[in-house]
């Protein structure tokens, strides 16, 4: 019985593995289809070769510094470690490289390539494990300190923190370091719409996202003793509630109503082994109205040129979702229990501090040095053709 388990643990694993990386395939559409035609090629490259550099960033040092293991051994003797060991690391690679995903949507369109591969690596490598360490593997005593402080521990379930919120953050400062895509922003104030260059793909993204998802947060009990139904409902009705409040508050805008479940989905993750299914479904409500909002609004009045509003949708969604965790979570309003809002509020800014202290700190010495920005023809012509030399539809460029 055993030997039953510990294969049904490694099959349960490595199907969420799976299941997140495919999410990798959604960020790639949901890009390709925010932004403009002659930048959607230079979308789908970015995440497949990001995802490469994260592997290679968290095998060889961010998965050491977050849980202390490493593959430094003979084969002989990785081969006797159990196959779970093994496709753990696998499953938390795909959290760690969504950080970098998370980042190209807001810096696209104009940021260069082969420097944010360099800031892929480092944060990857060093900051995105940094706080994992802290949250998952009670490095450094911050954990016990929160516990004796608050009477309970910062928590969170499947990364509304420790992935999105680090992510949307990690992303602001490069956003801001980098400044508007030449024309969204006049001196006079006006602002110059840049509609998605294809709804269809953006949805697709959507889709894959939201079915990825549920591996997302259901495989984060690791093992299938500890699976539970409560996470997958508690999914559900979040993903409903964000769809439902971002198809009103952005009046039947397409590109909100496919990244309200996102909104909810990414809220949800801290507190979805805890709360009510209703205490789900009031976090994915405002989860989706606050994208909303948070993108028209805000980013606008300040001029902050997010392209796919990375910002609000994980920064501020996965934010709120920390708090959340604290407030449904209270066996009160219907949870389980085990968590408060003062513990949750202590993590979640110590996450928010850690990212926006690591983003100015990776992008400003590499703005310094290297450049981040692409010239203003490259940006003209588009990433597609001045980096990778082919645009999406190469049949249009071919003159006979």
């Amino acid at each position: 019985m055993e030997a039953v388990k510990s294969g049904a643990d490694v099959l349960f694993i490595m199907l969420g593995a799976i299941m997140v990386l495919a999410m990798h395939a959604g960020f790639a559409f949901l890009e390709l289809g925010t932004v403009r035609k002659k930048n959607q090629v230079n979308a789908l490259i970015k995440i497949l070769v990001d995802f490469a550099v994260s592997t290679i960033a968290y095998f060889f040092i961010g998965y050491s510094i977050a849980y202390g293991v490493h593959f430094f051994s003979s084969a002989e003797v990785l081969a006797q470690k159990s196959g779970f060991e093994l496709v753990k690391f696998f499953f938390l690679l795909t959290f760690a490289a969504a950080i970098p995903a998370i980042i190209s949507g807001g810096i696209a369109e104009r940021a260069k390539f082969n420097p944010q591969l360099i800031a892929t690596f480092v944060i990857v490598g060093f900051v995105y494990p940094f706080f994992e360490g802290i949250t998952w593997n009670q490095h450094y005593g911050i954990q016990a300190w929160i516990k004796e402080l608050t009477g309970d521990e910062f928590h969170d379930f499947a990364g509304s923190i420790v992935v999105h919120a680090v992510g949307g953050w990690l992303a602001l400062p490069a956003i801001l370091l980098l400044g508007a895509r030449r024309g969204r922003y006049s001196k006079e104030g006006q602002i110059a719409a840049h509609p998605p260059s294809s709804i269809p793909f953006l949805a697709l993204g959507a889709w894959i996202l939201t079915v990825g998802w549920f591996g997302f947060n259901v495989m984060s009990a690791q093992t299938i003793d500890k699976v539970s139904g409560l996470v997958a409902l508690n999914s559900l009705m979040a993903m409903v509630g964000g769809t439902l409040a971002a198809w009103l508050v952005g009046r039947n805008d397409p590109g909100f109503s496919y990244n309200g479940p996102l909104a909810g989905l990414v809220a949800v993750c801290a507190g979805s082994d805890l709360m009510h299914p209703l205490g789900a479904l009031v976090t994915g409500l405002v989860a989706g109205a606050l994208f909303v909002y948070m993108f028209t609004q805000v980013q606008n009045r300040w001029k902050i040129d997010d392209v796919l509003g990375v910002w609000p949708l994980h920064g501020l969604c996965g934010l709120w979702g920390g708090l959340a965790a604290g407030i449904f979570g209270a066996t009160a309003l219907g949870g389980l229990g085990g968590v408060n809002l003062a513990a949750q509020t202590i993590g979640s800014l110590l996450g928010v501090v850690i990212a926006l202290v690591g983003g100015f700190v990776v992008y400003g010495i590499l703005k310094m040095t290297l450049g981040i920005r692409m010239s203003q023809e490259d940006e003209y012509e588009g990433a597609d053709l001045s980096l990778h030399k082919i645009s999406a539809t190469p049949d249009r460029d071919s003159s006979w």
